[in-house]
């Protein structure tokens, strides 16, 4: 769980970190954080593993509290085909399928669409 705070730590797009729980144990491993990213929205971070399991949710967010996206595996969405992975966007209700994802994954997913904005403007 220490690679994440690392590597959370050295992004270049966030510009705060709060680490809401952490526990690292020889059975269970839970990581939870919010980060600011540098557009000001927010990027919250939730990671469990045992033995048996692993568990994710990488929920970003504007600063007014609005879906951009969430990427999770719980196994509540039967139909998808990349069952339990999947994410949501929009108001959340719009659920798509999606493989297995890192935290560094997202954050270079963010990094793209941040830049992709950039260029727009």
């Amino acid at each position: 769980m220490y690679h994440l705070i690392e590597l959370l730590s050295n992004s270049k797009i966030v510009s705060h970190l709060d680490i809401l729980h952490f526990v690292d144990e020889e059975d269970i491993q839970v990581f939870s954080a919010k980060a600011i990213v540098r557009d000001s929205s927010l990027l919250y971070i939730r990671e469990l593993t045992t033995k048996t399991e692993t568990k994710y949710s990488y929920h970003w967010q504007t600063k007014a509290g609005k879906l951009i996206c969430r990427w999770d595996n719980a196994p509540h969405h039967r139909a998808i085909q990349t069952f339990p992975h999947h994410k949501h966007q929009g108001n959340g209700e719009n659920v798509l399928s999606s493989k297995e994802v890192t935290l560094e994954q997202i954050l270079n997913i963010i990094d793209k669409q941040l830049n992709g904005e950039r260029k727009k403007k």
